[in-house]
């Protein structure tokens, strides 16, 4: 749970050096740049012949291909230019064949119930032409009345396809409906139409196979594009005197080393000093491989600040306990960790990714442990004898459930409040954050056990040191020891929010019996079901339960990562950081993997 303490970092070098030194310092990928200056770029960033958005299209189209070739990793038969002019040219074609086939099946579609006919023309019915009406069956008394020369071509539940032969096109009035205009392309004509689209999108398919080839250079070429304007972006921000620049920024102690050598290689003066009090640096988390997925979901919400703790360790496993309080189910489980088996290979070809694999395979391991310590199988009951005997809670025992979600709660903000007393350790705000542990521990002991004269005093005591240690004005005059005793009162406010965010923790419970509560139903109705419809009532049941189970646990996996988050992220940190800060990024190269590209 630490966050990386940092080094300001100067880097000096001569002007004329200074394309190549911070084309390095990029390639290093350790520095996070902190701006010395603000001016307009002086040149364009480099022209590649395409612009970025071309290539971020021609990507797409290439990309979207489900099927893709081995990567061409050298540049010995690529041209940016052509390769990306000649996909997004074939990338234009396959549109527009998709919009005539789109439109020919409509056509198809519409003319299939007239028959394929070719139009006579005037000499061919002497003078006299056709007519079409899609007439409702429920109108067609009004045709029998009219004085025209019809046949009834089709007749579906809802229309009847009607040609009328007459010179003129019959009066509004004669017919019930508007006439349809069904073309004069036979209906054969369409269908070759179509057939051959169909064949030259086959083509355009097995091209843009072939041209996924190029996807792991037309990635590099992009990135360096991206890599190109960064750096003209830098270069802006660096402090030009007298033929020498400096650049300015943050690096990871640790890095001392590494950098101090890429110094002396690239002939440049490098300084290095401990952060003043006054600078805020950028945070930069460190946790093991195992446990980083906790840091995406501190990032999701707000980034701690540098002089801060880094929650992301405790984030991550109480995520995970209070996912599986509210999934309380461990056939649901069992149906998360098929979902994330069957996404891991792709989950892992990406470092966000990885750690989220890991992390859901916490909730799912989390999930599964309690929904066999409650006993809960798709809303069933264990289905093995040996599983029965492991079964220590009842979710439908309100009282029972309601005390563990109340503990839960009251322990993790005991957490969050002991951290922040032993990182304010030294301070007079430590023992404000000791007090408020003693009122939640006066509370739950006054809600178990009673009212009694230990309880009052530990009670007590908890709340005159939360008076007395909340603020930390210095001096004795008597206008300082008013504003002392505002901030104790100030401070005691918190009595009513912390409260209620113990009470918070009651969702836990909520929704863990609202999940159980809709398995056991959908278990119920499909029995019902059954019973009654003997036969056919076997396949509705299994729908029933089918469907009914998966829209449960897509309700309660939503549920749980909603408010999962929201106690960690609201509640835990009203009580244990203040701080925000922003995150640290390198000025560093993208990288592209050709072998997951």
């Amino acid at each position: 749970m630490s966050i990386r303490p940092l080094f300001k970092v100067t880097l000096i070098g001569m002007l004329e050096e200074k394309a190549r030194a911070l084309d390095a310092l990029q390639s290093l990928g350790l520095v996070h740049i902190v701006p010395l200056a603000s001016r307009p770029p002086e040149k364009p960033p480099q022209d590649l012949g395409v612009t970025p958005e071309q290539l971020r299209l021609a990507l797409h189209y290439l990309a979207s291909c489900p099927n893709k070739r081995r990567q061409v990793v050298t540049e010995r038969h690529f041209d940016l230019v052509e390769v990306v002019h000649h996909v997004l040219e074939k990338r234009h074609r396959r549109l527009k064949l998709e919009e005539q086939r789109d439109a020919l099946v409509k056509r198809i579609r519409d003319l299939t119930p007239w028959g394929s006919f070719e139009l006579p023309g005037e000499q061919g019915l002497y003078g006299q032409l056709l007519w079409f009406y899609l007439v409702p069956n429920y109108r067609m008394k009004e045709v029998e009345k009219a004085n025209l020369v019809w046949s009834q071509v089709h007749r579906d539940n809802r229309h009847t396809y009607v040609a009328v032969i007459a010179e003129e096109e019959p009066r509004t009035n004669q017919m019930p409906v508007p006439r349809t205009h069904t073309g004069s392309i036979p209906l054969t004509t369409l269908e070759h139409q179509l057939q051959d689209i169909e064949i030259e999108l086959e083509l355009l398919d097995g091209e843009r196979e072939a041209d996924t080839r190029w996807l792991y250079l037309l990635q590099r070429s992009l990135a360096g594009n991206a890599d190109a304007a960064e750096r003209a972006e830098v270069a802006d921000q660096t402090l030009d005197r007298d033929g020498v620049f400096a650049i300015q920024g943050w690096v990871d102690t640790a890095r001392e080393e590494e950098l101090t050598a890429f110094a002396e290689r690239n002939g440049l003066a490098l300084l290095l000093h401990q952060p003043t009090d006054d600078e805020l640096p950028p945070t930069l988390l460190d946790n093991p491989a195992a446990l980083s997925g906790g840091e995406d979901v501190v990032r999701f919400y707000q980034m701690p600040g540098y002089r801060a703790w880094d929650p992301s360790r405790v984030v991550f496993f109480s995520f995970a306990t209070f996912f599986a309080l509210i999934l309380s189910d461990a056939g649901y489980a069992l149906m998360l960790a098929l979902v994330l088996g069957f996404y891991w290979k792709r989950m892992g070809e990406s470092d966000a990714g990885q750690r989220l694999r890991i992390l859901g395979s916490t909730l799912a391991l989390f999930s599964l442990v309690y929904g066999v310590l409650v006993g809960s199988y798709f809303g069933a009951g264990p289905p093995l004898g040996w599983l029965e005997s492991v079964k220590v809670l009842d979710v439908n025992d309100f009282n029972s459930m309601m005390n563990l979600s109340i503990f839960v709660g009251a322990a993790h903000l005991v957490i969050a409040n002991g951290i922040n007393a032993w990182r304010l350790r030294g301070r007079l705000p430590a023992f404000a954050s000791g007090g408020w542990i003693l009122v939640i521990i006066a509370g739950l002991m006054l809600w178990q056990l009673g009212g009694s004269a230990p309880i009052y005093a530990l009670g007590g005591t908890g709340l005159l040191l939360v008076f007395a240690c909340s603020s930390e004005r210095k001096g004795r005059d008597g206008k300082t020891l008013a504003l002392r005793v505002f901030d104790g009162l100030l401070a005691l406010t918190g009595l009513s929010s912390m409260f209620g965010d113990v009470l918070s923790y009651l969702r836990l419970f909520a929704l863990g019996l609202a999940s159980a509560s809709l398995a056991l139903t959908f278990n119920q109705l499909a029995s019902e079901v059954a019973a009654a419809l003997p036969g056919m009532g076997v396949l509705l049941e299994v729908l029933i339960l089918i469907v009914g189970h998966l829209l449960n646990f897509v309700l309660a996996v939503v549920s749980g990562v909603i408010h999962g988050l929201r106690l960690n992220l609201i509640e835990f940190y009203n009580w244990s950081l203040s701080d925000e800060g922003y995150l640290f990024q390198p000025f560093a190269k993208r990288e592209v993997n050709p072998w997951i590209t």
